[in-house]
């Protein structure tokens, strides 16, 4: 078994009165995503209330996860979203390598390493 892709769940609660800022944070942090070549998934879900809402991301592996959380979507645009937002859950499914690992390990993600599956 050879899977290498590593997936984030991310559920944010938006702060009352901040929805508009949180849809133009989200759409400048689609675009930068989307120059990210190891990037292969980046979806945001949001609730009928539109008080919650979930990313799921999938990297292609290690080193598009850790280009992923060094890069200006991480590092410049999360801030302004946790500015008007909150996480309350951030799931890690895959190794995303020990140095993404210690980054995440800083925003209370709970990683969950491949057990058993067909690693495709």
């Amino acid at each position: 078994m050879d899977n290498k892709i590593v997936r984030f769940t991310v559920d944010f609660a938006i702060n009352e009165g901040k929805f508009d800022q949180f849809e133009s944070i989200a759409k400048t942090m689609i675009a930068g995503t989307l120059k990210e070549a190891g990037a292969l998934g980046y979806e945001w879900f949001l609730s009928a209330d539109r008080k919650r809402c979930r990313l799921l991301e999938a990297y292609k592996d290690q080193d598009a996860v850790l280009a992923h959380c060094i890069g200006p979507v991480a590092q410049q645009l999360v801030p302004k979203m946790l500015g008007i937002s909150s996480i309350s859950r951030f799931e890690v499914y895959g190794d995303p390598g020990p140095e993404a690992a210690k980054i995440l390990a800083g925003v209370g993600v709970e990683i969950f390493r491949l057990w058993h599956g067909l690693g495709r």
